[in-house]
């Protein structure tokens, strides 16, 4: 064997022996074979038996049939079909090396190789060569422990893999169950365990339902188009841990409370199945999910009175900070849109004074509850500090933010609020407020975000008030 034959072996070796991700690892290997013969791509694709599906490796264990034209994915089948028992498939044919290596020499398109454990091929790595190169047997020799080195990584990365799952699932049990120690508020935890079991189950889409008037409602995520997971949900029986649909491609898992059904999990895929290890994972996941919501529930029932403002049954000061915080990590996660708005009752000072303070109360629980009436169930209104409001507003850019500003201006200057002088004589006033939003940028605090919608609303009265300014 010639030097450069050895050359390309170590340095073929010196890569394998790297941490690398998959990514960066196939690109160093098309690298390297570069340097020996024009290459125009090499691709490693494994096969996944519970979906009988190959993955491309380096692309995340991406499912070539969701992202592959039928003309381009064909050839690959076809040749993991062909390449069991044989050496490689070689411009569309099967081929088996002989036991001397001979002068023969051929031009070659492309060159499929088996990837091998234990005898069994569980993937091939695929070579697509500039202008049908020239090769010769020695050329295919190397290429067979070439490919021998690439299946002996494979085999350990697959077995580290899987050790990582087992890992990231008793992980994701652990903080399923971590989340009741700081949050209860179940509009806030069943996003987190949504996200959560989707990042743990990620070749499945999972919808997490909570059962409300004996209706299932979808908490997590927005929306879910396919009937079928809503058509699965109507089997649900308090007899059973799961359902499948016939398919075996929607799993729907209840949350139980007593013996109740109280919500679902669903997973749900248009191409893979749930295998029974998902199945198992989902359901000691759902239990687990399960017990932190009814604990979130128990709490949530005791905690409520001390998070609300009295007078307006608003959040209060302390419980919005609390919401601001969580807000501010969840945007921060999925780089979503957030809005803060600043409201102050104008004038509010001469309505004590005019007419005393049961009249302001009055003022103060109208206005919060225009405030309820024109927001989303989303967003979090508060009463921040006498007649100053905060409102945070997720999913929300500013523009739309604007809108509802306007919307809320209004409908306070135009509700006439009814306040007593006495027990006997009554009158209508009308009363206006100013407002402040920002949006948040991504690189500040959820303090600073409201520091300049104070700024904002500062702006709106020092020009006259009744009006909405933007930061």
């Amino acid at each position: 064997m010639e030097n450069k034959e050895l050359y390309f072996l170590n340095k073929t070796a010196d890569i394998l022996i790297k941490e690398l991700d998959a990514y960066d690892l196939v690109q160093e290997l098309k690298d390297v074979l570069s340097t020996y013969i024009e290459l125009e791509d090499l691709n490693v694709y494994v096969f996944d038996p519970n979906t009988s599906t190959l993955r491309n490796y380096a692309q995340n264990w991406c499912v070539i049939d969701e992202v592959m034209a039928v003309d381009v994915k064909e050839p690959i089948y076809n040749a993991y079909n062909d390449i069991h028992g044989n050496d490689f498939v070689i411009n569309s044919k099967a081929f088996k090396l002989p036991h001397t290596i001979s002068d023969v020499s051929f031009k070659i398109n492309s060159l499929y190789m088996p990837i091998v454990k234990n005898g069994m091929v569980f993937g091939i790595i695929e070579l697509k060569f500039v202008d049908q190169a020239s090769v010769n047997m020695e050329f295919l020799y190397l290429m067979k422990i070439f490919g021998a080195q690439i299946s002996l990584k494979l085999q350990n990365i697959v077995l580290n893999e899987q050790s990582q799952i087992n890992v990231e699932f008793h992980d994701s049990m652990k903080n399923i169950a971590k989340i009741i120690e700081t949050q209860y508020e179940i509009n806030y935890i069943v996003p987190l365990i949504g996200e959560m079991l989707d990042r743990f189950i990620s070749d499945h889409l999972i919808y997490v339902f909570l059962k409300q008037n004996d209706e299932f409602s979808l908490v997590w995520p927005k929306a879910c188009n396919d009937e079928r997971v809503f058509d699965s949900l109507k089997e649900l029986d308090s007899d059973y841990n799961y359902i499948l649909t016939n398919d075996d491609k929607i799993g729907a898992f209840p949350l139980f409370s007593d013996d109740e059904i109280t919500g679902c999990i669903v997973a749900r895929s248009m191409i893979e199945k749930l295998s029974k290890r998902d199945i198992d994972y989902l359901e000691q996941l759902t239990r687990q999910a399960a017990a932190t919501i009814n604990r979130a529930n128990s709490y949530s029932t005791i905690l409520q009175y001390a998070t609300l403002d009295a007078l307006t049954n608003l959040n209060n000061r302390r419980q919005f900070e609390t919401r601001l915080s969580q807000e501010i990590a969840i945007t921060k996660r999925q780089n979503n849109p957030l809005c803060a708005m600043m409201i102050d009752i104008d004038y509010f000072k001469k309505v004590n004074d005019t007419y005393g303070h049961a009249a302001g109360d009055e003022v103060l629980r109208t206005v919060a509850g225009i405030i309820k009436e024109h927001l989303r169930e989303s967003d979090i209104p508060a009463r921040y500090g006498g007649e100053e409001f905060a409102v945070l507003i997720p999913f929300t850019q500013i523009a739309e933010a604007q809108k509802v500003g306007e919307r809320l201006r209004k409908a306070v200057e135009e509700r006439p609020i009814t306040i007593y002088a006495d027990t006997e004589n009554s009158k209508e006033i009308n009363i206006t407020i100013s407002m402040g939003l920002a949006e948040y940028n991504k690189e500040e605090t959820g303090e600073a975000l409201f520091e300049r919608a104070d700024k904002a609303l500062y702006e709106a009265k020092k020009n006259g008030r009744n009006q909405v300014r933007l930061a």
